[in-house]
């Protein structure tokens, strides 16, 4: 089943009957439709069957878990999950987030800031690497935001285009020291001059001309970092020649890092990047979001293989937040 255009679905799993009540509530206000299921085998059929396009998933429900429902839910749908209990400990959190919920919410919740949280999670894109089971059909990039599962024959929902989750880049060759626009341009005349010099002119400056655009262009877009190189448009990160796979929260994470650089980034401000919003308020950035970023920061470095105390890429300043380690 797939959405057209403007259409908003929601999946609600949740075994409290009253606060299965109030989340359809608050979810239909924010103009979505609903399906309301009370356990997580239920649950994990409703999203494979509906593609919603998002999920709230309570932790404890009888069959199977939240936790177990969630990595079930991650393996089929591109779905955003927001998992709501009242376990808060740190633990809790690591493991909602490490099963592939997107945020982790605690009860008793407050309305207004659940569908805030929703409305800020929609303004997110939907990248090429979202971190799901291979089993599971890959978004759309950026430009269509709206690949949310489905199976390999079935077209994949369609929502509406939101804007970068990441800072948006002032100035490429700053980041990456690349060669310039009016570079490009000037390779590319030198390119066309040594076209039409004749048959007497040699074809392998040609071919070294069309190499030096394609490096330079490559260039422009990347974010760089010692051997680490990040793409935000296609949404590749790699090391050397090596990709890594990035869920999409790691790889904002750590594009929102690359275009910093030095600059340390606070917890709270990396809570608020991942929603896109660009102010502090202390009403929605909790200790709960802060233990998500470190929970996210944990999972990022093991697949960079960094070491937290002798890191290569990412380095933490205590009591702060963290920053991009030194070039040299």
């Amino acid at each position: 089943m797939t959405q057209g255009d403007g259409e908003k679905t929601a999946v609600v799993i949740e075994d409290d009957a009253d606060v299965r009540h109030m989340l359809a509530d608050v979810l239909e206000a924010a103009g979505f439709s609903t399906i309301s299921v009370g356990n997580g085998i239920d649950g994990v059929r409703a999203v494979e069957t509906y593609q919603p396009l998002v999920t709230t998933l309570d932790v404890n429900l009888p069959g199977i878990d939240g936790y177990e429902a969630a990595r079930r839910i991650r393996a089929r749908s591109n779905t955003y999950v927001i998992m709501l209990t009242g376990q808060t400990e740190e633990t809790d959190v690591v493991m909602g987030l490490a099963a592939g919920a997107d945020d982790f919410i605690a009860k008793p919740f407050r309305p207004r800031e659940l569908r805030a949280r929703i409305e800020a999670m929609l303004r997110r894109p939907r990248g090429g690497n979202d971190g799901s089971s291979a089993g599971a059909p890959g978004p759309g990039g950026a430009a269509s935001a709206g690949a949310y599962g489905g199976t390999g024959t079935q077209p994949a929902p369609r929502q509406d285009a939101v804007g970068p989750s990441f800072p948006t880049r002032s100035g490429a060759g700053a980041q990456t020291g690349a060669i310039s626009v009016g570079a490009i341009a000037a390779a590319a005349a030198g390119a066309l001059d040594t076209v039409g010099a004749g048959p007497g002119s040699d074809s392998e400056e040609l071919i070294v001309l069309n190499g030096a655009l394609r490096e330079a262009s490559i260039a422009e877009s990347w974010l760089t970092h010692r051997d680490l190189a990040l793409e935000p448009d296609m949404r590749i990160a790699r090391i050397g020649e090596r990709e890594i796979d990035l869920t999409r929260t790691e790889f904002d994470l750590l594009a929102a890092l690359l275009e910093s650089k030095r600059r340390v980034r606070s917890k709270a401000d990396l809570a608020l990047v991942l929603r896109g919003e660009s102010y502090v308020t202390t009403y929605f950035v909790g200790d709960a979001d802060k233990r998500a970023i470190e929970a996210h920061m944990t999972n990022l470095r093991r697949k960079l293989g960094d070491d937290a105390t002798n890191p290569r890429y990412i380095e933490t300043v205590r009591g702060v937040g963290y920053r991009l380690t030194s070039e040299t």
